[in-house]
């Protein structure tokens, strides 16, 4: 089987680390079988719907290394749409509905009331001449349900009806279609709901596995019969568990802090971000990887766990963190000199341990330059005698433990209160990347104003 899959986001706005969970296991699934990813876009909302909102999709996709095969929009598939639409009317698979929303909020109530569970009556089957001319004098529109195949001759005599689909993460699944309402396909205004042109599209491009969030479940046994009534075999299905926030809330796009735009702005590095996307919530170890092609290597679509995982943000600085620790110079060359950080290979060297985002190096870049020193009273006497010892230049990584010992011999200091003090008053820091290796940097002319 040729594998199609797709990633169908509504461009209303920026996706976050949750959509991007799922363009990321779409995509990695069609590489893994050498298939085709599709970015199709779900903008049929004319309204809400916007074109820098889908540029930008395009933009966070590429930033975590995702570049479709194809791009569709639906907008502009109205037609094949509306074949749909006409097939399934004239074979009696989609019925108008006059309802109010009123009227079908009460009909929910009132079969709450009975204890029974709130199925649409199918009304809209049997009105009367005198109920047309009615709600057409009202001026109503109608909305149209598609009719689902759970009763043997009568609509109004459903009986259990059983769907069922191996799926890709979560096995053997059965949705009974008599526990359902009719589902609304096209509204009022004759505008689509999403799913009938995402199963009309999903048949015209060939989409052989459809992969989205298990929030969808229940919506699936209803989309395989809307297959099978408009000829077609139905797609696999796979259902991934959703992420949350750490403290446990659904993601939206509200959510601005979690969207990939403001990710890529705060400096993370593409590779964690799709790496915890992808790895989280499954049975696989979350490793910081340095290319997409090990972590295609490394994802199982079969690992992915079904209770919901959570997205902390630390943990992405922890696995960022990893991933910096790790780079090599020639790998972030490029974006120092870009942010004016010299130094080379050797401040590379020494700072790349103590910073968790490549962009952190500024800060000791800035220390090394022009550091405010930090020197008590208490310690002013020792620093002045530090001085008088400072060896003089060229210097290596060996200057700093030759002038160590030095000091050390002339002042008696030892420990915290001998290095501590040498470290404030180079760098105006507590803590930071190793002196024997900041110190050459830094140069006598420098480290002589700090400690003057």
């Amino acid at each position: 089987m040729t594998v199609t899959v797709r990633f169908a986001p509504s461009p209303t706005g920026n996706i976050h680390i949750g959509n991007a969970r799922t363009a990321l296991i779409n995509w990695i699934f069609a590489r893994q079988s050498e298939g085709t990813f599709i970015l199709r876009f779900d903008d049929t909302d004319r309204e809400r719907s916007k074109a820098e909102y889908a540029d930008g999709i395009e933009r966070d996709l590429a930033w975590l290394g995702i570049r479709p095969d194809r791009i569709e929009r639906q907008s502009q598939r109205g037609k094949a749409h509306r074949a749909a639409t006409e097939k399934l009317k004239a074979e009696g698979k989609l019925y108008a509905c006059y309802e109010t929303a009123d009227e079908l909020d009460r009909q929910r109530k009132r079969l709450a009331l009975r204890g029974l569970p709130p199925v649409y009556n199918r009304a809209g089957l049997s009105y009367s001449p005198e109920e047309l001319a009615k709600f057409e004098a009202e001026g109503r529109k109608p909305h149209w349900r598609f009719l689902l195949p759970n009763f043997r001759e009568d609509p109004s005599q459903p009986e259990r009806t059983e769907i069922h689909w191996d799926d890709l993460v979560r096995g053997a699944q059965t949705v009974d279609l008599a526990s359902m309402s009719d589902p609304v396909l096209v509204r009022e205004d004759g505008s689509w709901l999403y799913t009938l042109p995402s199963v009309a599209d999903d048949i015209d491009m060939g989409v052989s596995h459809v992969i989205r969030g298990d929030d969808h479940v229940t919506n699936t046994g209803a989309q395989i019969a809307i297959f099978e009534a408009l000829g077609a075999r139905p797609p696999q299905f796979g259902h991934h568990n959703l992420l949350t926030t750490a403290s446990g809330e659904g993601l939206s796009k509200r959510l601005g802090s979690l969207s990939i735009q403001a990710l890529a702005e705060d400096h993370y590095e593409p590779m964690a971000v799709a790496c915890l996307a992808a790895l989280i919530g499954t049975s696989v170890a979350v490793e910081p990887f340095a290319s997409m092609e090990m972590l295609i290597d490394r994802f199982e679509i079969g690992s992915i766990t079904k209770s919901a995982a959570k997205f902390d943000v630390a943990e992405l600085d922890k696995l960022n963190a990893r991933m910096v620790h790790e780079f090599p110079y020639p790998a972030v060359a490029h974006r120092l000199a870009a942010a004016n950080i010299g130094g080379g290979e050797a401040f590379w060297d020494t700072v790349r341990g103590n910073i968790d985002k490549v962009e952190d190096a500024a800060f000791w870049w800035q220390r090394i330059e022009a550091a405010e020193p930090d020197i008590g009273p208490e310690d002013r006497a020792f620093i002045t005698r530090a001085a008088e010892l400072l060896p003089q230049e060229p210097w290596s990584e060996a200057t700093w433990g030759e002038w160590v010992e030095a000091v050390k011999a002339a002042t008696g200091r030892k420990g915290k209160t001998l290095f501590m003090p040498l470290r404030k008053a180079l760098t105006g820091e507590a803590h930071g990347p190793e002196l024997a290796f900041m110190l050459p940097l830094i140069g006598r002319e420098r480290t002589l104003a700090r400690l003057s």
